[in-house]
């Protein structure tokens, strides 16, 4: 880098006493302000969660809820044609793997998915939630059957839920977890969670991926509102990465989501795809980070031919020097650098 690389901890954190006023304003922390004027390029991601949806492949269908990880072929292969979409143009895409897809027959998808060079990360084994009060509240699985979980506590089930999936994937895919994923996106991130902050750095976890920032995203019967596209793209302000204060990296995943778009607003294809594009182009000109989110299990339905990769892929090489697409660790060894 450039005389911007030479800023440490130090002065990002005196400087940034200087954007308080702003921050105040705009509701974006000063530091993820600064975080871009010292990045040579933008940051794009493309993160795949493999779990199954409700509602798809049809409305109604919520069983999904119980067996998150029991993909479907039409998922798989829509994960395996993304995989390859990404290759061909020379980069990588991080899926987050339920472990319970383990239990398959069959996972040589997953393995050809890593031979490819794509980061397979943790995303727990059951879909829990790890913000639940009670053991049995982190899974519609436990509440079905709560002798899973009788006699453990919340943390107990969050430690061996991401525990299991990292020791499933090394023995039966024998690929090494990249990262962490938390089921379901906390518009808090883990800001008021120290404990659960401090077990992913026990579990070995540099950074996750938590933090979802609330945005508008109404649909009327004629169509995706100004106000709407505004809204979310203003939101990719609160997606920017940060430390917390255990040392934790946090990797927010960016709006707007497939899921929130199709399955709860009914937001029509090229609509998704506006969104998309004045996202991305906000990020490539504020040198920021856009972390895409979206599940196989949805877009296999309302994306199929992969319209969503692929233009973020021509937008990112449209930018020429401009922007990269990378894994979710590479983000997070910038913001490691930034902090050196």
């Amino acid at each position: 880098m450039k005389n911007r690389s030479s800023l440490n901890r130090r002065q990002v954190i005196a400087a940034a006493t200087a954007f308080t006023a702003h921050s105040a304003i705009s509701g974006v922390r000063a530091e993820q302000l600064l975080d871009s004027q010292i990045r040579e390029k933008a940051q794009v991601a493309i993160t795949f969660d493999l779990e199954m949806s409700r509602h798809y492949p049809k409305r109604g269908q919520t069983e999904w809820d119980y067996q998150k990880g029991n993909l479907d072929a039409a998922t798989k292969q829509y994960s395996l044609e993304a995989g390859d979409i990404a290759a061909k143009r020379g980069i990588s895409i991080h899926f987050f793997a339920v472990g319970r897809v383990l239990e398959q027959a069959n996972i040589d998808w997953l393995k050809t998915l890593s031979k490819q060079g794509h980061a397979i990360g943790n995303h727990t084994y059951d879909h829990i939630n790890v913000l639940a009060a009670t053991a049995e509240q982190t899974q519609f699985r436990f509440q079905r059957a709560p002798w899973l979980v009788e006699g453990k506590s919340v943390h107990d089930v969050i430690r061996e839920n991401i525990k299991m999936t990292q020791v499933a994937l090394r023995k039966r895919a024998g690929i090494k977890q990249n990262g962490f994923r938390t089921p379901g996106g906390f518009y808090k991130a883990l800001d008021e969670r120290e404990d659960l902050q401090k077990l992913m750095l026990e579990l070995g976890f540099q950074w996750i991926s938590c933090k979802y920032p609330s945005h508008k995203s109404e649909r009327t019967d004629t169509g995706v509102s100004t106000e709407v596209y505004a809204d979310i793209v203003r939101a990719q302000q609160y997606a920017q990465p940060y430390r917390y204060p255990s040392g934790l990296i946090e990797i927010p995943m960016s709006p707007i989501s497939d899921v929130t778009a199709f399955r709860s607003r009914f937001w029509k294809l090229p609509e998704f795809l506006k969104s998309i594009e004045m996202s991305v182009s906000w990020t490539i000109k504020e040198q920021a980070v856009f972390d895409f989110l979206c599940h196989p299990s949805c877009l296999v339905v309302e994306d199929p031919k992969h319209e969503a990769l692929k233009l973020i892929c021509d937008l990112v090489e449209s930018a020429s020097n401009r922007a990269e697409i990378v894994s979710l660790d590479k983000i997070a060894a910038t913001v490691a650098d930034k902090d050196s």
